[in-house]
């Protein structure tokens, strides 16, 4: 599997390795639990393909995936016509997966059953034709907007195919946007690293009936300036993740740790980790975002195939419920499904 060359010392994303990952097999626990990943992608890029039989396989491999949400990844975005329209092509693809997916035919599940898509919202109150074609192009699936913001001032930690400000959430165009999102009932996931979690405060107090999903437990860095401060970097972590709690339109999806960015060393090992090892190093940030938002405001996400350079679809969402083994019936339903049902607005098949 190819990696993204960055020009930097470090790829973006970790390969994919399938051999290695089939080197880790486990026991599927609670099958019957009812799964609403709200966070995976779907594209075709050269050395890595991940189309409906690869999400069918993962979906397929054990544990009961009763929907999905895709989430923007600059996938089949259109070729011509206005550059602000080109991210509807995504829109567009991803409705047609999700209606071959509705037939049955790749499995039982719903996937791609809310979209989450890419509009400029610095574009200001110009942006909302975009929206407007993105929730026709949907067909009842479209559910808001990401519009990546992370940043730093270390250009390694940058991903080259995204030009980021670093004030993007402060700046006029880009608020003039955001108000457009509520106007339509559309929600916004942010993606950004954990420095930049007060801004995301700052603009969720703003925009108080604008339902926000911050995206991978806030963006933790462990690499570049924040290797070797793993204590540093969770204090700060976390003191801006309780005051962002204090915004009741904010929910969080508490995954997507598998990333080079977050400094863990999974992918180093001869072995794919296992559910128990990873439920160990990502229990402070799990339990931490729990005991700040709730159940009822946390999601469990694949954030696939991102993730998956660093483990598999099924020893993931067993760690998922190791990690939950301690909460309620009703708070394990909120984890598993039932936050993602009401953020997202999606009807989990009986």
């Amino acid at each position: 599997m190819a990696t993204v060359n960055t020009g930097t010392s470090q790829p973006v994303y970790l390969p994919v390795r399938d051999a290695w990952l089939a080197r880790r097999t486990e026991e599927i626990l609670e099958p019957d639990l009812p799964i609403v990943d709200p966070h995976h992608h779907i594209w075709d890029r050269p050395g890595w393909r991940y189309m409906i039989d690869d999400l069918a396989a993962d979906f397929g491999s054990g544990h009961n995936i009763a929907a999905t949400v895709f989430v923007q990844c600059r996938s089949m975005h259109r070729a011509d016509g206005p550059e602000a329209m080109m991210p509807v092509g995504e829109t567009e693809f991803v409705n047609g997966v999700a209606a071959v997916g509705a037939s049955g035919l790749y499995g039982a599940q719903r996937m791609c059953a809310g979209i989450v898509g890419h509009a400029n919202l610095t574009l200001g109150t110009a942006v909302r034709p975009v929206l407007e074609a993105h929730i026709i192009a949907g067909g009842g699936r479209f559910r808001g907007i990401r519009h990546i913001s992370s940043w730093d001032a270390d250009p390694g930690l940058m991903n080259p195919g995204y030009s980021v400000p670093e004030d993007l959430f402060s700046q006029a165009g880009f608020r003039a946007g955001f108000a457009e999102l509520g106007k339509l009932d559309l929600s916004f996931d942010a993606w950004l690293y954990h420095p930049q979690i007060p801004q995301l405060t700052d603009l969720a107090r703003a925009f108080p009936d604008t339902s926000i999903i911050l995206d991978h437990c806030g963006g933790p860095l462990g690499i570049g300036g924040y290797a070797g401060k793993t204590d540093a970097v969770f204090a700060t972590w976390k003191a801006s993740i309780q005051e962002l709690a204090g915004c009741d339109n904010v929910t969080v999806k508490t995954g997507g740790l598998g990333m080079r960015i977050n400094g863990y060393d999974f992918h180093e090992h001869a072995d794919p980790p296992s559910s128990d090892r990873l439920a160990e190093a990502w229990r402070p940030y799990i339990d931490a975002c729990i005991e700040a938002f709730g159940a009822d405001r946390c999601m469990f996400e694949s954030n696939f195939p991102v993730d998956k350079g660093s483990y598999s679809y099924p020893v993931y969402w067993n760690a998922c419920k190791k990690l939950a083994s301690g909460t309620s019936a009703t708070e394990k339903t909120d984890l598993f499904s039932g936050t993602a049902s009401r953020v997202y607005r999606i009807e989990v098949p009986s």
